[in-house]
């Protein structure tokens, strides 16, 4: 007996992966890179309310008693909450109030210029530090900010100052991270906005121009308001990373004269799980910092939505 021929119809969704199946195929690995080691490690949070013995293995995560929020509870009274908490925050503020606007200004710079070549080229420029290791950048810091002959205070040298111990002194070591972060990604981050800028159309620009309005009048009342949705959209993400201050760059340039202004949450976390191997207590720590990011996150996109109408979802 024959089925009717709506019963032998495919659903939508199996139409849809049929039509697409190409560009499925394409985000297969991507996706299995993100199931196999961002997803399925999630399951290890379960040893944040254990008392997880480091040499149990595997099998110790199933067997270690359960402690409830007792790792918590120990960060929370922990000396060193109050320390990391707020060198993170000053940290990852300091980051967002400067390192923030930067790409979007080189962005509306290269914007305005007019000769390409010289645009490339500066734009090929500020580009390169985003693909050097940390590695070698603090290799750099180190050798250009050392009171040892670094070109830096060499110069200061001969304007008649005293040299500077940037890399150990509390006072400056917090400038250096900020300054070599927005030198490392300032031009990588402009990508964005300069795709968002042209697609403004030129309409715009040249009724404007006949209208009499000045460059930055163009700027502020054309370009910024076209790309605005696409800065908030940023902000949210940047706002939702806000505990997140660094920890590659944080681990290779300080050192325990600056650990009061440079110790934060990922480098307490290192110290804690993979030195004195108290994994339990590590991964407390690292779930709370996970919790309130999704917290900022959320928060953000909520008040963006209120204020402005734009948000991620």
């Amino acid at each position: 007996m024959n089925m009717p021929a709506q019963a032998k119809r495919p659903g939508k969704l199996a139409v849809w992966f049929t039509k697409y199946k190409f560009y499925y195929l394409l985000a297969l690995p991507g996706i299995l890179y993100l199931l196999i080691f961002k997803y399925a490690p999630m399951f290890g949070i379960v040893i944040a309310f254990k008392d997880y013995d480091a040499f149990s293995g595997i099998a110790g995560i199933f067997t270690a008693p359960w402690v409830g929020f007792e790792n918590f509870a120990r960060f929370f009274n922990s000396y060193y909450f109050g320390r990391i908490m707020g060198n993170t925050l000053i940290i990852s503020f300091y980051k967002l109030l400067f390192g923030f606007p930067a790409p979007i200004l080189l962005a509306l710079l290269l914007n305005e210029m007019r000769f390409m070549r010289a645009k490339k080229c500066i734009q090929t420029i500020s580009y390169v530090p985003y693909f050097i290791s940390w590695v070698i950048v603090a290799s750099l810091l180190n050798s250009i900010l050392t009171t040892d002959n670094g070109l830096v205070n060499v110069v200061l040298n001969k304007l008649g100052f005293r040299s500077i111990s940037f890399m150990t002194n509390p006072k400056y070591f917090r400038g250096v991270l900020v300054v070599s972060d927005i030198w490392k990604s300032v031009g990588y981050g402009s990508i964005v906005y300069l795709a968002a800028i042209s697609g403004v159309s030129q309409e715009q620009y040249e009724a404007a121009e006949l209208d009499g309005a000045t460059r930055l009048q163009r700027i502020w009342y054309i370009t910024l308001p076209s790309i605005s949705t696409v800065v908030v959209i940023m902000l949210i993400f940047r706002v939702g990373s806000l505990l997140d201050a660094g920890f590659e760059q944080v681990m290779l340039t300080y050192s325990t004269s600056v650990y009061s202004v440079a110790d934060i949450i990922d480098t307490y976390v290192y110290r804690a799980g993979l030195l004195d191997l108290d994994y339990s207590y590590s991964v407390a720590v690292g779930f709370f910092k996970s919790v309130v990011a999704a917290a900022l996150l959320l928060g953000t996109n909520f008040i963006s939505r209120r204020l402005t109408g734009d948000g991620i979802w």
